[in-house]
């Protein structure tokens, strides 16, 4: 397991790690990201789907439709909000199995997922900021980003 921390002054320096991280993303990445509401977990996601489809690209939060699926530069892109699901195996009707072969996956609430959560994975943890304004960005490798997360110090 690999850890770095980013602090991110404002939504903007989100949206600059959500477009970095999509830079260093392939086909096959679980990204699970991890924070309370207004945490800026959609403001990352909504970065990272742009950076690999167009600055264009409407990206609605999935809340209702629990999935929304978008054609990246590198394939297929899944996000994912799983706050409404009832219980992890309807997971599968999202077709998250698709999703988890084939395409890079975003992964908002995946606490959810339970004991469908891959093992191979990267963890984005959202948090306030102890003392500022902003927010921090923990994250945690499980194997295959180690050396991306290398990649992401520079």
């Amino acid at each position: 397991m690999q850890s770095l921390t980013r602090d991110l002054a404002d939504e903007a320096a989100t949206a600059r790690l959500g477009a970095a991280l999509a830079a260093l993303a392939r086909p096959g990445d679980i990204i699970a990201l991890h924070g309370t509401l207004g945490m800026g977990k959609s403001t990352l996601a909504r970065a990272f789907i742009r950076a690999l489809t167009s600055a264009a690209e409407e990206v609605p939060s999935p809340t209702f439709t629990l999935v929304q699926m978008y054609e990246g530069h590198s394939g297929a892109l899944w996000h994912f909000d799983l706050y409404r699901l009832n219980k992890p195996d309807d997971a599968f009707e999202l077709g998250i199995e698709d999703a988890f072969t084939d395409g890079i996956s975003l992964l908002e609430w995946p606490e959810r997922l339970g004991r469908l959560m891959p093992r191979d994975r990267l963890d984005i943890t959202l948090s306030l900021d102890a003392g500022a304004t902003g927010r921090r960005a923990e994250l945690v490798s499980h194997t295959q980003w180690h050396d991306r997360l290398k990649d992401l110090k520079a």
